[in-house]
């Protein structure tokens, strides 16, 4: 599994509060039609940076660009951004992710 950790840069804090609140929650059945997985989305509390964290994960095999590419040319990711101005979102930033230690897995025995 490929994990990737996104950043949405947004203009002010009330396109942050929608697209936390209003859009990203379309986002994640939309996403799973594609194989994404979201694992958690965060905000920075009381932040002017009006920032949001995506983690999501990508099966084995998957090119993340692909699949992406595929999801913002879709119908799905059209209805899910309905009613948000796009030039409130000012950028987007990838981060892919390699797991090292798993915590459901790899745990240590408790002394």
């Amino acid at each position: 599994m490929l994990y990737q950790l996104r950043t949405y840069t947004l203009r002010t804090a009330e396109a942050l509060d929608a697209y936390a609140n209003i859009h990203w929650p379309r986002h994640v059945p939309s996403l799973r039609r594609f194989g994404v997985t979201t694992h958690g989305v965060w905000t920075e509390p009381d932040s002017p940076s009006h920032r949001l964290f995506a983690l999501v994960s990508y099966p084995d095999g998957a090119d993340p660009a692909e699949v992406v590419r595929a999801f913002l040319a879709s119908p799905e990711q059209a209805a899910d951004m309905d009613g948000f101005d796009l030039t409130d979102l000012v950028g987007v930033e990838e981060l892919l992710l390699t797991p090292r230690l798993d915590l459901t897995t790899d745990l240590p025995p408790e002394k």
